[in-house]
């Protein structure tokens, strides 16, 4: 991992629009007006909601973590005025605890995930995120990574496609979708999506394309999870996040699928759960909850951000606060 300062040069793009901006800061308010707050924006993207908090918080250390080097650049830009207080390190979320090590942090006072593909990868259309344009199958969230969604689809058997595609993109016509695959590239291996979108259009049954949108839309899901490992990634960072929350410090992860609402929701769960025997009439010292979960299930934007921001229809937000069990 790389640490970066935030003044470097290029062309700064301000056209994100974070989602559940207002939401995100009341529910860590508390915690960022601490004195020498520190937070970690583990998905820094434009960095849009780094600069809120950084503007309404003005003692607070932010530390932003994106795999991306487009994306910390040009939230480097953004993110200038503040530059004296703000560090940016090119890592993978779950390598949070050697990046809070390698800046001597003991412990934070808030975390942010904003999770999936953003803004700016879904833009560029030469990343290859976005179906509804011909571009090569990259799908790389890192461009330096070494598999791409083309070596996926070009080695994968039949039936680890079809895993792929069932586990990360819920398809029911994974197997069928995965034997058209397996077909098609002996004749010439795939490059770009625009065949590949073709294919899915020609597999997938009519009916289903009328009622179950657009029949591209699962099959690039489940593949840019499986290039950018994304969900083994969620399953290591956040116990690492959580664990590194002092007393009183919360977290806010806002998820655009079931798979990763349901891990974030699980992980939640397990924290704000007593460990004394249910048949014990006392809660045993130490065993108590160490978190106390602030949202009822998982919260949605209003149709007010929708029409605003399209990108935030899928989303479901979940936060909770440390109240014991942290470092002193």
């Amino acid at each position: 991992m790389a640490e970066q300062r935030c003044d470097q040069g290029g062309s700064a793009r301000d056209r994100h629009v974070p989602v559940l901006l207002e939401r995100t800061l009341e529910l860590l308010e508390p915690a960022l007006s601490r004195d020498g707050a520190v937070v970690v924006d583990a998905t820094l993207g434009m960095g849009g909601h780094s600069e809120a908090m950084l503007a309404a918080h003005p003692g607070l250390t932010l530390v932003g973590l994106d795999r991306d080097p487009d994306a910390l650049r040009l939230a480097g830009e953004r993110l200038a005025p503040h530059a004296s207080r703000v560090h940016l390190v090119h890592a993978v979320y779950d390598q949070w605890s050697e990046v809070l090590a390698d800046l001597g942090l003991s412990e934070v006072d808030a975390a942010l995930f904003d999770l999936g593909v953003s803004s700016l990868q879904l833009d560029e259309a030469d990343r290859g995120f976005a179906y509804a344009q011909d571009a090569p199958l990259d799908m790389r969230m890192d461009p330096g990574a070494p598999r791409t969604a083309a070596d996926v689809l070009n080695t994968y058997s039949a039936n680890e496609l079809a895993r792929v595609l069932r586990t990360y993109g819920e398809e029911k016509f994974a197997g069928k979708i995965a034997a058209a695959i397996v077909r098609e590239r002996q004749e010439e291996p795939f490059t770009n999506s625009a065949r590949l979108v073709q294919l899915l259009y020609d597999t997938v049954p009519a009916a289903s394309r009328r009622t179950g949108g657009h029949p591209a839309k699962r099959t690039f899901q489940a593949l840019r999870i499986e290039v950018n490992a994304e969900l083994d990634v969620l399953e290591r960072a956040l116990p690492a996040a959580l664990d590194s929350l002092a007393v009183g410090g919360r977290v806010v992860v806002m998820s655009y699928h079931s798979l990763e609402d349901r891990m974030v929701k699980r992980a939640l769960a397990e924290r704000a759960k007593s460990r004394t025997p249910v048949d014990l009439p006392v809660e045993l010292p130490g065993h108590g909850p160490e978190f106390r979960l602030l949202t009822r299930g998982a919260e949605v934007a209003d149709e007010r951000e929708v029409e605003a921001n399209p990108r935030a229809a899928s989303v479901r937000l979940r936060a909770a606060e440390r109240i014991g069990g942290g470092q002193t």
